[in-house]
């Protein structure tokens, strides 16, 4: 476990720091009966943002703890939530580590966001009577296959779930194939809908777009991963004859790619600039977003979106964020995380997708030059988030809902 670690920590140094709490040894002993979170990374850290604020404005004596699996999850919950939570990594998956965690928080309620699922600490929390909700819970034909396979360890998770709230009926029914009890499922939607874009973020957008030039056309790719930076760069000299002002921003979704996708730029020989190194000139050509957490003001400043881990097999990224922007969207053949938000979107004409890369070039060359349809695309997309909105609501009274007979029953006993 140290040696992965400390092999994880070349490329991201936070691996190597707050050790100890990887073995459930933490920094902090919350008053017992608090709201226990799991957001393994970034990602599930940034969607339970609504859920937690909405909590804490409801339960402000009630001690929040959230904990995550990597460092930008970390990052993540100390620049959203400050000192109003408590935060800590997850430790692994051994139930020593984990009997540690909770004897040092003693929580009333664990929810943990998305597709979480660890048999010990299931097993753990059912044998210190701690109720578990699987929030926004999403299950892929993929990952319900995969579970399928492991008998004698998935049926007993299933069952140590007091709740699993989906976000489609889709995703329901897998669950219960697997074994969940139908009366334990709840469908609400997903909270991702309830996307709260931060306060600024359109205006830092601006600010941006004024460093680079208003009147240039901005191609985003978003959260991309290896081999998408590169193929969408290789395509910079077709889609700059068509859009001669085009200025490429690449998004990668994970800081040790940072460096990779400048020099990958710097292969094409295209102007490049990171945003680290200050203001851009309007002569760049592809600028290198190397920060994290400020994705609504860089997709804010796009033109056009192209989601990443869409053109290559890791399942596809949530489109929801450029949509509650009102931008419009391209994802690639490989959506099958977001396959029910995805077909959602482009039933409304709301999302466009790629079905396959070799057309990427026609299809970026046609958005590109096809300014009032991008704006109907956008306008569509934004609507289709605003009508969607209301799961936070409706997890958060599940939760209450739990929380409240956890408190009969302690005060019966």
């Amino acid at each position: 476990m140290l040696m992965r670690l400390w092999w994880r920590g070349r490329t991201n140094p936070g691996y190597r720091q707050r050790i100890f709490e990887r073995f459930g040894r933490i920094p902090h002993r919350p008053q017992p009966g608090g709201l226990w979170l799991h957001a393994v990374s970034m990602g599930e850290t940034l969607a339970s943002v609504p859920l937690v604020n909405a909590f804490i404005k409801q339960h402000p004596d009630v001690p929040v703890i959230i904990t995550t699996t990597t460092p930008t999850g970390s990052e993540q919950v100390k620049k959203q939530f400050g000192s109003r939570v408590y935060h800590m990594y997850m430790p692994y998956d051994l139930p020593w580590f984990l009997e540690r965690l909770i004897r040092s928080i003693r929580p009333s309620l664990l929810v943990i966001m998305e597709t979480e699922m660890w048999p010990n600490l299931l097993a753990c929390c059912e044998k210190n009577h701690i109720p578990v909700v699987l929030a926004n819970a999403r299950l892929s034909e993929k990952s319900a296959a995969g579970y399928a396979k492991l008998t004698k360890i998935t049926p007993a998770m299933m069952s140590s779930f007091t709740k699993i709230a989906a976000q489609y009926e889709s995703d329901g029914e897998r669950f219960v194939t697997l074994g969940l009890d139908p009366k334990k499922l709840a469908v609400i939607g997903s909270i991702k809908f309830d996307a709260h874009v931060p306060p600024g973020s359109e205006e830092k957008g601006m600010i941006l777009r004024k460093e680079w030039g208003e009147s240039r056309t901005v191609l985003a790719l978003a959260s991309s991963h290896p081999g998408e930076d590169e193929r969408v760069l290789a395509l910079y000299p077709a889609l700059s004859k068509v859009c001669p002002d085009l200025l490429l921003l690449l998004v990668p979704r994970h800081p040790e790619r940072f460096e990779g996708v400048t020099n990958a730029a710097h292969n094409q020989h295209l102007r490049v600039h990171r945003r680290n190194q200050g203001p851009a000139t309007s002569a760049v050509q592809v600028y290198v977003a190397d920060t994290m957490g400020e994705m609504f003001t860089l997709l804010a400043a796009a033109d056009l979106v192209l989601m990443g881990g869409s053109l290559e097999k890791h399942g596809g990224h949530n489109p929801i964020e450029p949509a509650a922007l009102g931008k419009p969207t391209l994802i690639g053949p490989n959506y099958l995380n977001f396959s029910t938000i995805v077909d959602n979107l482009v039933a409304e004409d709301a999302l466009a997708v790629v079905d396959n890369v070799d057309n990427l070039e026609a299809a970026l060359s046609n958005w590109l030059t096809s300014t009032e349809q991008r704006i109907a695309m956008g306008n569509k997309a934004k609507h289709v988030v605003d009508a969607n909105k209301g799961s936070v609501e409706r997890l958060l009274a599940l939760i209450n809902k739990h929380l409240d007979a956890r408190k009969r029953a302690r005060s019966v006993y």
